[in-house]
């Protein structure tokens, strides 16, 4: 006889699949205001649920995260999976990045989670796994098509990226879209060859970097 345990979970109702998705959104922004010690019942309370929703679906706090950190693993595979479907190799590599970039940069909760997180930590080796040869597939055709330099490695990318992101989770509050003018310098220093520089987006004035500064001091005491 089967057993139960035999057969697949359930997917889950449509009005639990909102409320899930609406905690693992709530939970994001928790974490990026308060940092990963913040409590269930907090994101509870964001995401507009009773306790015992949250409680349901995740038992408890590391099972959130890894939630959110597999789901965030799920995501970046998928849009690499989706570029390498276009036709122009360069053009494949540049949407992959910005693409990745955008969630990166507009989620901090979710950047440390993925970067700061126990669970992170321990599961990295599979994630890389899921991710690493989609841009590497990625990373060869462009290279193959003679528009990447022929030095850059697939392991640059999570590099770059990360430091992007950090500026971006930086300065999302003064400037959102900064992050853009620095993977443009990138991309410039990528290609084999352009005609002339790309077209930079316009600095933001100083004192919104001077506030952006402050602001990660102070998330960074209040994680302490």
């Amino acid at each position: 006889m089967t057993s139960q345990t035999d057969h697949p979970e359930r997917p889950l109702r449509a009005d639990a699949e909102r409320n899930r998705a609406k905690v693992l959104e709530a939970a994001a922004q928790v974490f990026a205001e308060q940092g990963l010690d913040a409590t269930l019942d907090e994101v509870a309370a964001a995401a507009g649920v009773g306790v015992g929703t949250v409680y349901r679906r995740f038992p408890d706090k590391e099972a959130l995260i890894a939630a959110l950190f597999d789901n965030a693993v799920d995501e970046i595979a998928n849009l690499a999976h989706a570029a390498a479907k276009r036709p122009n190799s360069w053009e494949a590599l540049v949407w992959f990045l910005e693409e990745a970039l955008q969630r990166q940069c507009s989620n901090r909760g979710l950047r440390d989670v993925v970067v700061g997180s126990t669970y992170a930590v321990d599961h990295m080796d599979h994630a890389k796994q899921r991710i690493t040869p989609s841009i590497e597939l990625l990373v060869a055709r462009a290279q193959h098509d003679g528009y990447l330099r022929t030095d850059v490695v697939g392991a640059d990318f999570p590099i770059m990226e990360m430091m992007i992101s950090f500026l971006g989770n930086l300065t999302a509050s003064v400037a959102p879209d900064l992050w853009r003018r620095y993977l443009t310098i990138i991309l410039d220093g990528l290609v084999v060859s352009r005609s002339q520089p790309s077209a930079l987006q316009d600095f933001p004035v100083d004192h919104l970097v001077h506030e952006a500064l402050h602001a990660e001091h102070r998330h960074a005491r209040r994680a302490m």
